[in-house]
């Protein structure tokens, strides 16, 4: 099983990162986890294009991790050859944004569909299935388990458990710290979640920037949801401030005070073979 995190950036522009989005690749299957921006282009250099996508799965709806859903959406579109669904699960109201965005692209699928009369004869092909905390099932051989997190007042948020015949990864998605993620990433081979430094933000004097302290995890939350659940790898992401060049050793320094295990952490593109 392969982990990529696509995308390590946040809301905040950063020209190094592009918006929050991993892609797992296992036993021959290609899912994509969260849409931020540029992650068609991450794809690519991964790769994977959307037209090899056999799932997409959404955590929530916050704008900074679907920005880019509608190009992921219109590239599988005109690369596939044949009528191709492309399948995205997400919690409530996920069908309302996928609708949306259909709704949005309705111009440009007019004029491919005007252009390309012999070799473009359907509109795109996508299914949703809304999904809840507690929710199962398959995609092909890899086995998904829905669970719930902490990221009010964006709710419902979820997180996501994969696994193979040998192993699994918990996608954590937004959040902090509660009793359902840390059940589910019990035992799991790798943990990816999203993480802010407090101790950083707090320098930044603005009221609206400080308020996403009581919904992300701290680096520090992160390590030890990891260390309670027994996980083996903890992978960091969505860094809020961006790690500049040089930080990488501090952050994983404050991650290691709390848990034991190999900690990840990096650029757009790092990849974790587990």
């Amino acid at each position: 099983m392969d982990i990529t995190l696509l995308g390590t950036g946040s809301p905040l522009p950063d020209p190094r990162r592009g918006g929050p989005a991993t892609l797992v690749r296992t036993s021959g299957h290609n899912i994509l986890v969260d849409a931020g921006r540029a992650v068609v282009m991450r794809l690519a250099a991964a790769g994977t294009l959307p037209v090899m996508l056999n799932a997409v799965l959404v955590t929530h709806l916050h704008s900074d991790h679907l920005t880019d859903l509608n190009d992921v959406i219109t590239t599988h579109w005109v690369m596939s050859q044949q009528p191709t669904t492309l399948t995205i699960y997400g919690p409530p109201r996920t069908a309302e944004v996928v609708r949306a965005t259909l709704a949005a692209l309705a111009p440009d699928i007019s004029y491919r569909l005007a252009h390309h009369l012999d070799t473009l004869t359907w509109e795109p092909r996508v299914e949703v299935v809304e999904v809840a905390p507690g929710d199962r099932f398959s995609i092909g051989p890899v086995q998904v388990s829905v669970g719930a997190t902490n990221h009010r007042p964006v709710e419902p948020t979820v997180a996501y458990r994969l696994e193979d015949d040998t192993t699994s990864v918990v996608l954590g998605g937004d959040g902090v710290p509660c009793a359902e993620l840390d059940e589910l990433c019990r035992g799991a081979n790798a943990y990816v979640q999203t993480v802010l430094r407090d101790d950083l933000v707090k320098l930044i004097p603005n009221k609206r920037f400080l308020d996403i302290l009581d919904y992300h995890s701290t680096v520090e939350q992160a390590a030890q949801t990891a260390q309670r659940a027994g996980v083996n790898t903890l992978i960091l992401t969505h860094y809020v401030p961006p790690i500049q060049p040089g930080q990488e050793d501090e952050w994983r320094s404050i991650a290691a005070r709390h848990f034991s295990g190999e900690i990840v952490l990096g650029d757009d593109l790092t990849t974790t073979s587990i």
